[in-house]
C-alpha cells in the first residue's frame, strides 16, 4: 500500500472516531458513555499520525517509476467512509429477538418496601426480580411504569418491552424483556413508556410467574441517550 493511501486511511479513521465521539453522541450506539475519552484520544492519535504521514510523504521526493496502488486498495476506504457518511443504527429488536433474556437467580430475596408512588417507575430488571424473587408479592396489583423498545414476541401473544444492556460495547449486549398484553404492538424498535399491572400467570414470587404486564397506557418516546442501560422511565 502506498503512503498516500495509508495517510488518507488514518486521517479518515480519525475523523470518523472524532465525529462519533466528540461532535455527536453516535458512539453511544456501540459503546458505553465511559468509553468516550478513549475514543476521542484514539481519533486524535489516528488523525495526527495520518497528517504526519502525509506531510512526510510530500516532503520526500517520490521514487522514479512509482506506480499507483492496486485498485483493490480503494475498497479499504468503504468502511471508513461509511462511518463518516452513514453510521450503522443502534442495536434493537433484531438483536433482542435472537438474544436469550438476561438470567435471574429465581431465588427468594429480601427486598426493600416499594414506594407508594403510583404509577411506580421501575426498570425491566427490577420488575423481573420482583415478579420472580420477591416472596412478599409486593408487586401484586401495583401500577408500574417502564420504558423500553418494542420487540415481536412470536408465539404466546403480546409483544416484548425490551432493553439491551452492555458491559463494554455492543458486542456483549444482553436483553431484558417484559411481555406486554392488552395493547397492540408498536412497530419494532419503537421506544415507548408503558403503564400497567403484573399479568397474573403463575405463582408470584417464584420462577413460575410470568414476567408480563397488562398494559393500561402506552406512550411513544424518543430513544433515550442511555439506551444501553436498564434505566428508569424518564420523567
Amino acid at each position: 500500500m502506498r503512503r498516500p493511501v495509508q495517510a488518507a486511511l488514518l486521517v479518515l479513521s480519525g475523523l470518523a472516531l472524532l465525529r462519533g465521539a466528540l461532535f455527536s453522541d453516535l458512539y453511544l450506539r456501540y459503546v458505553k458513555a465511559g468509553m468516550r475519552p478513549l475514543l476521542i484520544a484514539s481519533g486524535a492519535v489516528l488523525l495526527g499520525l495520518g497528517l504526519a504521514e502525509a506531510w512526510s510523504w510530500y516532503r520526500r521526493k517520490r521514487e522514479d517509476g512509482e506506480h499507483p496502488p492496486p485498485r483493490v486498495v480503494w475498497l479499504l476506504f468503504l468502511p471508513v467512509l461509511s462511518l463518516l457518511c452513514y453510521a450503522p443504527p443502534a442495536l434493537g429488536a433484531y438483536t433482542a429477538a435472537r438474544e436469550a433474556p438476561k438470567s435471574t437467580t429465581t431465588q427468594p430475596q429480601d427486598f426493600d418496601p416499594l414506594p407508594t408512588t403510583s404509577p411506580l417507575p421501575l426498570t425491566l430488571g427490577d420488575f423481573t426480580d420482583r415478579v420472580r424473587e420477591d416472596h412478599t408479592k409486593a408487586i401484586r396489583g401495583r401500577t408500574v411504569q417502564m420504558t423500553g423498545f418494542a420487540t415481536p414476541a412470536g408465539q404466546g401473544g403480546g409483544w416484548y418491552l425490551t432493553r439491551l444492556i452492555i458491559n463494554c460495547c455492543a458486542a456483549d449486549a444482553q436483553s431484558v424483556k417484559v411481555r406486554v398484553y392488552g395493547t397492540p404492538s408498536p412497530k419494532s424498535d419503537t421506544w415507548v413508556t408503558v403503564t400497567g399491572v403484573w399479568h397474573p400467570h403463575g405463582t408470584l414470587g417464584t420462577a413460575s410467574a410470568e414476567v408480563a404486564l397488562n398494559a393500561h397506557t402506552l406512550e411513544k418516546i424518543h430513544r433515550p441517550t442511555n439506551g444501553y442501560a436498564d434505566a428508569l422511565p424518564l420523567g
